[in-house]
């Protein structure tokens, strides 16, 4: 029940607030921040010079160590969140990583574009939601 009620009140921040753009100017979003993990592995262990071998072994690593990083946060979450106040704690760190409003945002901006037949605009609003290129 904890989990659920911790979704909840993520869901709701989401839905009600977002991910203002303040608090994105100010410390970026968890899902950047991982996007800069995923890139710097990137680009340390999958170096065209290297092998496929390595390659892959490196790509293996890098999901490790992204899975890895990610499940260790929750898991000390996870200690210190317990009771009423461990609900509105844990649901307050979720928030960030619900992104209903935000996904349903991109979605319209590829959506426009597709309607009127655009679709090199749609290709750019596609790349906002994988974090390609910036505004």
């Amino acid at each position: 029940m904890n989990f659920a009620a911790m979704m909840l009140v993520a869901v709701a921040l989401d839905l009600v607030i977002g991910w203002p753009p303040r608090i994105y100017a100010a410390i970026g979003h968890p899902v950047t921040w991982i996007g800069v993990l995923i890139d710097a592995l990137d680009r340390k262990l999958n170096r065209e010079v290297d092998s496929f071998a390595r390659r892959k072994l490196g790509g293996v690593f890098a999901a490790m160590v992204c899975v890895g990083t990610v499940a260790l946060a929750a898991i000390l979450l996870q200690g210190i969140a317990s009771g009423r106040a461990g609900i509105l704690i844990g649901g307050i760190f979720a928030w960030p990583l619900v992104a209903v409003r935000s996904m349903h945002a991109h979605v319209a901006a590829v959506a426009r574009p597709l309607t009127k037949h655009d679709l090199p605009a749609a290709r750019r609003a596609v790349s906002m939601i994988v974090g390609r290129e910036t505004a």
